[in-house]
């Protein structure tokens, strides 16, 4: 029906996101924050709107041998925006992303696999900018296990399964993933803990309609 059809869909309006200026981040008092900031993150939508706001905080990250990582987050954007993703990549110390971006990304650069762990392999091995941090593949597959690459291997951790009737809405699950996730990287917690959380996090969104979530947490 065609209520089946829109009632699980997720409309962006990016609104005032879509005027946002690097003179803005620029100003002083803005860019005290990013001073004091140990910690960057930024979907990768936001490399349609200000791509020089993005490499301003991403060199300075580098500079300051802080983390910074960003999302893959669309298919589109690896194929209509690969200039500025790839000039941003080599800043990245964390890529987050799910396996369809995976997939377009390596048919993009035409890598002639589609296999998940091969892509998040590769992607963690592109050139870095700054040899303080690593780089970390970080990529959710739904039901199937999440991958993780980092030094040359790959790691598969297992999701919480969930049955059938319990799902309501999948709509914000990669990024109450990556919510989970760092949530627990900023506390410095092992790969293990992070991937916790965030398959956590996701399990919880998924049961709910829309993107929310119950008033207290019970991950511990």
């Amino acid at each position: 029906s065609f209520y089946n059809c829109f009632c699980r869909s997720l409309v962006a309006n990016l609104s005032a996101a879509n005027c946002y200026k690097s003179e803005h981040l620029k100003k002083p008092e803005n860019w005290a924050l990013v001073e004091k900031a140990k910690y960057f993150y930024i979907a990768g939508f936001f490399l349609t709107v200000s791509p020089e706001s993005i490499q301003l905080v991403a060199e300075h990250a580098a500079a300051k041998n802080k983390v910074f990582m960003m999302n893959l987050s669309a298919p589109f954007i690896c194929e209509f925006f690969r200039d500025v993703q790839e000039k941003a990549l080599p800043y990245m110390d964390y890529v987050f992303g799910n396996e369809t971006e995976a997939r377009t990304f390596s048919k993009v650069h035409g890598w002639g696999t589609d296999n998940v762990e091969e892509i998040a392999l590769k992607i963690s091995q592109w050139p870095k900018a700054s040899g303080t941090h690593k780089r970390i593949t970080v990529i959710t597959q739904g039901a199937d296990p999440v991958v993780v690459a980092e030094d040359g291997k790959v790691k598969k951790f297992p999701v919480i399964l969930l049955p059938k009737e319990k799902l309501v809405d999948t709509n914000g699950a990669g990024d109450a993933f990556v919510g989970g996730f760092l949530s627990q990287l900023v506390q410095e917690k092992p790969i293990e803990e992070c991937v916790r959380a965030g398959c956590y996090a996701a399990n919880v969104i998924i049961q709910r309609s829309g993107c929310t979530y119950p008033e207290k947490p019970s991950f511990n």
